[in-house]
């Protein structure tokens, strides 16, 4: 049989279609074995990192061949322990590669100090929003008589009337006493007092 009618044959075609699928069929073989010896495509999964100490996160994350950044330490937050990781990033859940870092945040060893400043001749509006500026909470509102109508007459702590220059820790509840814009004096008169006698003008 001459090659071109060989390559024309239904046996060439046969073998040829034997040939490719055991080619198929040994490529699919390798890159599976290759996947398996390389690990190649292994993803991890994200731990929650949540309230753990930093000697914790590195124990384990060096279980999941995974490593951490230690970014800074974020404001004291009640509801975490003190130093503990309160936000992370990768979020937990997250798919990565081995070797990943992951960046950590820790929670201060607790509230900072606020010093009161100035609230003299401030209005109520002005008091409450510099104390959410400086992260402290509105308490208790107490008015008593003043002609000076939502103006900030006192600010008390537990009870201990505040100066300007005390120091309060961060997110204290500071009660307020404003004036309720009426008038408080009244001329009292002395009961006890003998009162004047008119002297008749002929007797002058």
């Amino acid at each position: 049989m001459s090659l071109r009618k060989y390559l024309t044959s239904r046996v060439f075609f046969g073998q040829a279609f034997v040939a490719l699928v055991i080619l198929a069929v040994l490529t699919y073989l390798f890159m599976h074995w290759l996947t398996f010896t390389t690990d190649h495509g292994h993803e991890i999964t994200v731990p929650n990192l949540a309230k753990l100490t930093v000697e914790q996160v590195e124990e384990k994350l060096d279980q999941l061949d995974l490593d951490y950044v230690l970014l800074d330490s974020v404001d004291y937050n009640s509801d975490f322990p003190k130093y503990s990781v309160v936000e992370q990033d990768p979020l937990p859940g997250a798919k990565v590669k081995e070797g990943r870092k992951v960046y950590i945040k820790i929670n201060a060893s607790g509230f900072s100090s606020i010093k009161i400043p100035d609230f003299t001749d401030k209005t109520y509006r002005e008091t409450v929003a510099t104390l959410k500026a400086l992260g402290l909470e509105e308490g208790t509102i107490t008015y008593i008589p003043n002609l000076g109508k939502d103006m900030v007459l006192e600010m008390r702590f537990k009870g201990r009337n505040l100066k300007v220059g005390d120091r309060v820790l961060k997110a204290s509840k500071i009660d307020l006493v404003l004036g309720d814009g009426k008038e408080t004096y009244v001329e009292e008169i002395d009961s006890t007092a003998t009162p004047i006698e008119e002297i008749p003008a002929n007797e002058q």
